[in-house]
This record gives C-alpha cells, sequence and structure tokens, in this order.
C-alpha cells in the first residue's frame, strides 16, 4: 500500500494570499450549498413550494460540482506562483 508524500514549500507571503482567498471562496460556497439545502428542506414542507425548492435542490448540487474545481484552480495556482519563484 503506497502512501502519498506532501511536500510544502514555504513560497511567502504570496502562498498564503493566495490560499486565503481560495479557502474563503471554498467557504462561501459551502455556505451557500448549506442554505439552498435548507431552504430546499422547509420548501418539501408546502406543497405549493415543492418545485422551488427542486429548484434549489438542483442549485445545490450544482454547487457540489464547483467544489473541487475551486481546490483544483488552487492547486494550479499556487503551483504557478512557486515556479516563477524559482
Amino acid at each position: 500500500m503506497s502512501q502519498g508524500v506532501e511536500f510544502d514549500v514555504d513560497i511567502g507571503n504570496d502562498h498564503i494570499v493566495i490560499q486565503r482567498r481560495y479557502e474563503a471562496l471554498g467557504a462561501f460556497n459551502d455556505l451557500l450549498i448549506a442554505i439552498w439545502f435548507l431552504i430546499g428542506s422547509f420548501f418539501f414542507l408546502n406543497d405549493s413550494l415543492v418545485e422551488s425548492g427542486t429548484w434549489l435542490f438542483i442549485v445545490g448540487s450544482a454547487q457540489l460540482i464547483i467544489k473541487p474545481f475551486i481546490k483544483l484552480t488552487s492547486l494550479i495556482h499556487v503551483s504557478r506562483v512557486f515556479k516563477r519563484s524559482i
């Protein structure tokens, strides 16, 4: 069984700023997902709002797809900054 090895290279303040921005974006995305699913759940309690609740679940699900793209973009961005710094 192989284990991944983490390698953390300090590239200074650029790394910290980039990482914090992507973490904030990811946290905001997670907050929106939670809001859509919570409101959608309440909408399912009223028959006239079920269709709107379904759309909120669809929006929340689409944002779940966005999560890995935020992470990948962050990793690529930090990698490019690292390559410029060496």
